[in-house]
Order: C-alpha cells, then sequence, then structure tokens
C-alpha cells in the first residue's frame, strides 16, 4: 500500500513543488495538504494550474496530527516547524521539515542566529537529510532536517576538499533565483525590483546559512549570497587555498570517487549551468585547480527548490522510508 502523506505549506513555492513530485511518486498517495492563511480554500483556488488535478481542501496545519499520515512534509517558516513538529512525531508521523528548526545542533547557535528555540529537546533526535553526507543514519529516521539551498549547494562542492585534507576554510559565493525569497512579496522579489538586477546581501557572515554551512563542512566559511533575475536555479562558486599541490586529473578523480554512490549528484568535467538542473532534485558539480595560485575553485548547480528544497527532501523521505532512492525524484531537466 502507498504511504499517506501529507504536505503544510502547500501554498508556498516549496509546497507546490513538494506536490509536484509527491503526486508522481509510487510509492505514496498525497492524502491530505495544509496551509496557514489558505486553510479553508481548495487547491485549485489557490493554485489554478492544479485545477482538475487534486481535488483536496487545504486544512489548518495542526489537523495533520489526527489525519492517519504516515508521514509529513513541513514547508513553513522557522519557528513554525518547531511548533508543529511534536505533536506529529507524538502521533507517530514521521516529520520532514524543510525549514531551519532542527537543522542546527546546538540551541544556542540557533537561538543566535533565529531566536530561542521552541523544542529544543526534540534535536538529538533529528537527521541533517543530506543523502551525500548522512545517508547511513537516514533509515529509520523520525524527524528529518532538510538542509537549506544555500548549504546544499556549498557542501556538494566543498565536501570532497576538506575531507581530504585540501582545505580549512572554505569561500563560497552563491547566486539564487527569486524563488528562494518565497512568495510573500517584498522588495526582494517584486518584478520591478529584481528585474535587470543583482544584488549581494547577508555579508561578513551575517546570513543565517552561515552555521549551518560550517557545521556541515567542519570549517570557517566566509559566504556571500546574490539574488540574480531568475525564477529558480542556484550556482555555488566555492574557492579554496589548497593545503598542498593537487592536480586536475587528481582533483576530478576525488570528486568522481567522493559522488560514485550518490545518484543525486552528476560530476562534470565542464562548469555547469543552472538550467542543467532546472526542475530536478539533481546537483551538477565540477572542480578545477589554479596550480599557479594554489587554489581550486568547484562550481555546483542545483535547483532551489529541486535539490536545494523538495527534491532532496523526497529524497532523504525515500532513504528514511526504505523506498527506492531515486524513486519518483524527477533527475531530468525542464529544457530548454
Amino acid at each position: 500500500m502507498p504511504l499517506r502523506i501529507g504536505i503544510a505549506g502547500v501554498s508556498g513555492y516549496t509546497g507546490v513543488e513538494l506536490l509536484r513530485i509527491l503526486t508522481a511518486h509510487p510509492g505514496v498517495q498525497v492524502a491530505a495538504l495544509a496551509a496557514g492563511q489558505q486553510a479553508g480554500r481548495s487547491l485549485a483556488q489557490v493554485w489554478p494550474g492544479w485545477t482538475g488535478r487534486l481535488d483536496l481542501p487545504l486544512v489548518e496545519v495542526d489537523a495533520l496530527a489526527g489525519a492517519g499520515l504516515d508521514a509529513v512534509f513541513l514547508g513553513l517558516p522557522h519557528g513554525v516547524s518547531a511548533a508543529v513538529a511534536p505533536a506529529l512525531l507524538d502521533a507517530g508521523v514521521v516529520v520532514v521539515d524543510l525549514g531551519a528548526d532542527f537543522r542546527l545542533r546546538d540551541p544556542a547557535v540557533y537561538a543566535a542566529a533565529y531566536g530561542p528555540h521552541p523544542c529544543p529537546q526534540h534535536l538529538p533526535q533529528a537527521v541533517y537529510a543530506l543523502p551525500e553526507l548522512h545517508r547511513e543514519a537516514l533509515p529509520g529516521a523520525r524527524l528529518l532536517a532538510c538542509p537549506g539551498c544555500y548549504p546544499t549547494a556549498t557542501a556538494i562542492a566543498g565536501l570532497p576538499l576538506v575531507e581530504a585534507g585540501l582545505a580549512d576554510h572554505v569561500v563560497s559565493d552563491c547566486l539564487s533565483g527569486v524563488s528562494g525569497a518565497g512568495r510573500k512579496a517584498g522588495p526582494r522579489n517584486l518584478y520591478c525590483e529584481v528585474q535587470e538586477s543583482a544584488t549581494a546581501y547577508g555579508l561578513a557572515g551575517s546570513h543565517r546559512h552561515t552555521p549551518e554551512m560550517e557545521q556541515t563542512l567542519g570549517v570557517p566559511v566566509v559566504f556571500t549570497p546574490h539574488l540574480v533575475p531568475m525564477v529558480r536555479g542556484m550556482i555555488a562558486t566555492v574557492k579554496v587555498r589548497l593545503l598542498r599541490p593537487v592536480s586536475q586529473a587528481e582533483l576530478h578523480a576525488l570528486y568522481v570517487e567522493r559522488y560514485r554512490h550518490h545518484p543525486a549528484v552528476i560530476v562534470r568535467a565542464d562548469p555547469p549551468q543552472s538550467a542543467d538542473v532546472r526542475g530536478t532534485a539533481a546537483a551538477h558539480v565540477h572542480v578545477a585547480v589554479d596550480a599557479t595560485r594554489g587554489f581550486a575553485t568547484a562550481v555546483c548547480a542545483i535547483d532551489n527548490l529541486g535539490k536545494g528544497a523538495a527534491g532532496q527532501a523526497v529524497h532523504a523521505f525515500n532513504l528514511a522510508m526504505g523506498l527506492p532512492e531515486t524513486q519518483g525524484l524527477p533527475l531530468v531537466p525542464l529544457l530548454p
């Protein structure tokens, strides 16, 4: 029998991307949809493109704990997920949280970035759901803390260099599409503000994703995000000063070996572009060495709503529930 799934936050970009992926997943049945202010409306009223495809009302998020579900995906703002998750866990529901509430292991680090943690008692049971790093911990996990989009792209680009002892710090410059700012209207996603303009923000360690990157990589990270005028997509350019000389062939082989058993990561001989992964749960990565200056540069392309959010959440869910790893995952890009 397919697993009964609920999605909270389906009125947002991440939530509706989850819906797109999960309705095509042969191992699950989307049985409940929830939203905040949009509760009480139909799916078609919120997303007209779904007219005639799925006739489910949007219920209050709190109603999901008693809906007889096997798992619930939370596409909710930080602070909200932590308020909802305990009741779901108490009801025996697997929680897949796409927000920030359970990513950071240290409540003090979370508090510095987001404010006091609503339920720190659940942090020890959360598994950081980056399949390329914590694959062994995911089977049987009940609380999955899905990584942010910036940390995902930065980690995939940087992990092989750090793990091989080639780098003791990372510089990450990331470009992100506007959908990463969410659906709520504001200066960061108004057409007139972002079209034909690019901007850097969250400089000098002030972005909330920096502690998550440092927790994942285990080294200091200098992170600068940029908002660029496209809807979806992300490029992370990660630079490190090499701690020893290494050839281009050795470096490429290092990445190939590191991701050999990870089907969502494609190691490329050329730099990827964001269009190569649009609409997918995949990451494309390329690494190059500057032997003259002793630097390496790794470029990772992901879809911020796919591998950076919904697609990665479904990937981790598959591993947690014992389903085939790539079942239901979109891995072929939307082209052109």
